[in-house]
C-alpha cells in the first residue's frame, strides 16, 4: 500500500452561494464519504485549509499575501488516502463530495518515501 495525497481545488464560490443549511447538508455528505474511507482502512489523515496564506520566495526575502491564484484553482483542503496504486486511488476520489458543488478537481499525488530517493 501506498500513501496518495489528494488536493481538493475550485468550488467555493458555489459554497459561498449555499444557504445554512446546504452547507450542513454538503458537510454531512464528506463526513460520510471520509468516515466510509476510514472504515474501509483507506483514511490517513486530511483537513479543510483555511482562504487566507502567504506565499514564500526567494528563501524568504519576498513574502506576500496570497495564494493568489484563480478561484479554481485555490486548493481548499487535502486528504491522505492509502491506497494499492495509483488506479485505486483514483477510483476512490470519484466518490468524492467535492464534484457536487462545482469543484474544478482532485489532484491525486503520490506521497513518496524519502528514504528511497
Amino acid at each position: 500500500m501506498s500513501n496518495f495525497l489528494y488536493l481538493f481545488r475550485g468550488g467555493d464560490a458555489a459554497y459561498e452561494r449555499m444557504s445554512q443549511k446546504e452547507r450542513q447538508e454538503h458537510m454531512e455528505l464528506w463526513g460520510a464519504w471520509m468516515e466510509n474511507l476510514q472504515q474501509q482502512g483507506n483514511l490517513v489523515d486530511g483537513q479543510p485549509l483555511g482562504a487566507e496564506g502567504k506565499v514564500v520566495r526567494d528563501r524568504g526575502t519576498v513574502v506576500t499575501d496570497g495564494p493568489f491564484v484563480e478561484g479554481s484553482e485555490v486548493v481548499g483542503g487535502y486528504l491522505i488516502v492509502s491506497a494499492a496504486d495509483f488506479h485505486e486511488a483514483t477510483e476512490i476520489s470519484k466518490g468524492c463530495p467535492i464534484f457536487d458543488y462545482d469543484g474544478a478537481f482532485v489532484e491525486i499525488r503520490e506521497i513518496q518515501d524519502m528514504d528511497n530517493h
